[in-house]
C-alpha cells in the first residue's frame, strides 16, 4: 500500500511539473533580431564582382558570416544603393547588379531599411525599380514607398515572429538634396510625423518598438547632439530601442535604464558599414548587433546584447579575390603582414569605441570558415 501511494505521488508530481512546463512554455518567448551596418557598393567592388561572362556575384562576401546571420530570428540591413538597373555605378549616384540584392538574401537578411540619404540616386524610376526587385524577391522592406496609400498599407512594418510583434520605424535625415518626387514618400526625420507613427504602431499591440535611423555626422565616432537629443526624444514617446546608421564608422552602444520600470533600452548610435569599398581607418568595418528579447506573461524585455565585429577584407591588397566580410577577431585565414596590421588597428579601435562596463552589452566570437 505504501509502495502505491507513493507511485501515485510520483505520477501527480510529474504530471503538476509537466502542466506547469507547459504552462510556461505558452507564455514565455525568445526573439533574436540581427541588425547590420550599410549594405554600399562602391566603384571598385563592382569590379570585382565582375564575372568573365559579364555577370556579377556578390555572394563570396557574406560566405564567412552567412550562418551567423541566418541563424538569427530576423535580419535587418541597411541598403545604401539603388538596383534601378544598367549603367550600374558607385559613388556619388550608387546603382548595383540584381546580384547584389540575391547575395544579400541569400546571406540571411529577412528586410532591408530604405529611408537613407541615397535612396533616391537613381531617381523616381530607380527607387520604383528597386522596391520592384525586393518584392520580387520576397525581400521586406521598409522607409520608402510608392505612395500614401502604400505607405498607409505597409507602415509600421510589424515583424510577427517567435510569438513576439515588433514594430518597426525607419527614418533619414535627407537624400543628399534630391527632390523626393510624387508621389514617392521617403520617412524623414520630422517628429510631428514619427509621434503619429508611434502612436500608429501602439494601436498594433507591439512587444516592442525599434527605430532605425538614418543620422549624424559621416567619420565622426562621437554622436552628435542632436542624435543625443533625438534619442532622448524618441524613448520618452515610447520607442524601446533605437538603432542607427550613416556615420560610416563606429559609434558607441548604450543600453539605457527606464525611469519607471525595470526595462532596458539599446541606443545604437551607428553600426558603421557591413560592406563597401572604404578603406580608411575606421571605415573598412563595422558591427553584427543581435537584441536578445524574452516575453513572458506580457512582459517583453532586453536581456543581452551582442555585436560582432567585421571587417572587409579586399581584393588586390588581403589575398581574396572578391570582398569579403570577416569575423575581425577570427579572420578565415591567415593575414598577410599588412592586412593583419590593418586589422588590428580597427579591432583595436573598435573596442575603445564600444568598450562598455554594461553587462547586457559583450563582444561576440565566430569560429573562422573556410
Amino acid at each position: 500500500m505504501k509502495i502505491f501511494r507513493t507511485l501515485i505521488t510520483v505520477l501527480l508530481l510529474a504530471a503538476v511539473t509537466n502542466i506547469a512546463a507547459q504552462t510556461v512554455a505558452q507564455h514565455f518567448s525568445r526573439l533574436e533580431l540581427l541588425f547590420a551596418g550599410d549594405l554600399m557598393q562602391h566603384e571598385s567592388q563592382l569590379n570585382a564582382a565582375r564575372q568573365p561572362d559579364g555577370t556579377y556575384s556578390y555572394s563570396p562576401c557574406y560566405r564567412h558570416i552567412k550562418e551567423y546571420v541566418s541563424k538569427a530570428n530576423v535580419a535587418i540591413a541597411n541598403l545604401e544603393t539603388t538596383v534601378a538597373g544598367k549603367p550600374y555605378s558607385g559613388y556619388p549616384l550608387f546603382c548595383a547588379p540584381d546580384s547584389f540584392l540575391y547575395a544579400a538574401r541569400d546571406a540571411g537578411f529577412d528586410i532591408l531599411l530604405l529611408a537613407n540619404n541615397h535612396c533616391l540616386d537613381r531617381g523616381k524610376r530607380g527607387i520604383l525599380r528597386t522596391l520592384e526587385k525586393l518584392d520580387s524577391l520576397s525581400i521586406a522592406h521598409c522607409g520608402v514607398y510608392r505612395d500614401s496609400t502604400d505607405r498607409e498599407k505597409r507602415y509600421p512594418h510589424i515583424i510577427e515572429k517567435k510569438n513576439m510583434r515588433i514594430a518597426l520605424l525607419n527614418y533619414t535625415y535627407g537624400t543628399n538634396g534630391i527632390p523626393v518626387p510624387s508621389p514617392i514618400i521617403v520617412n524623414m526625420i520630422d517628429k510631428e510625423v514619427i509621434k503619429r507613427d508611434i502612436e500608429k504602431a501602439r494601436t498594433m499591440h507591439p512587444d516592442a518598438i525599434v527605430v532605425c535611423i538614418h543620422w549624424g555626422n559621416e567619420f565622426t565616432h562621437t554622436p552628435s547632439k542632436e542624435q543625443q537629443k533625438l534619442s532622448d526624444w524618441l524613448l520618452a514617446q515610447g520607442v524601446d530601442h533605437i538603432i542607427g546608421n550613416h556615420p560610416h564608422v563606429l559609434q558607441p552602444m548604450e543600453i539605457r535604464r527606464d525611469s519607471l520600470t525595470p526595462a532596458r533600452h539599446a541606443v545604437l548610435y551607428s553600426l558603421s558599414n557591413l560592406v563597401s569599398g572604404m578603406y580608411a581607418r575606421g571605415r573598412d568595418g563595422g558591427a553584427l548587433v543581435t537584441l536578445n528579447m524574452q516575453k513572458f506573461c506580457g512582459t517583453t524585455r532586453l536581456m543581452q546584447l551582442k555585436y560582432l565585429l567585421t571587417w572587409v577584407a579586399r581584393p588586390g591588397r588581403d589575398g581574396v579575390k572578391n570582398f569579403e566580410i570577416w569575423p575581425a577577431a577570427t579572420p578565415p585565414q591567415k593575414p598577410l603582414p599588412e592586412t593583419d596590421a590593418k586589422l588590428k588597428e580597427f579591432i583595436d579601435d573598435s573596442r575603445k569605441i564600444l568598450k562598455s562596463n554594461d553587462y547586457c552589452i559583450k563582444e561576440d566570437t565566430l569560429r573562422p570558415t573556410k
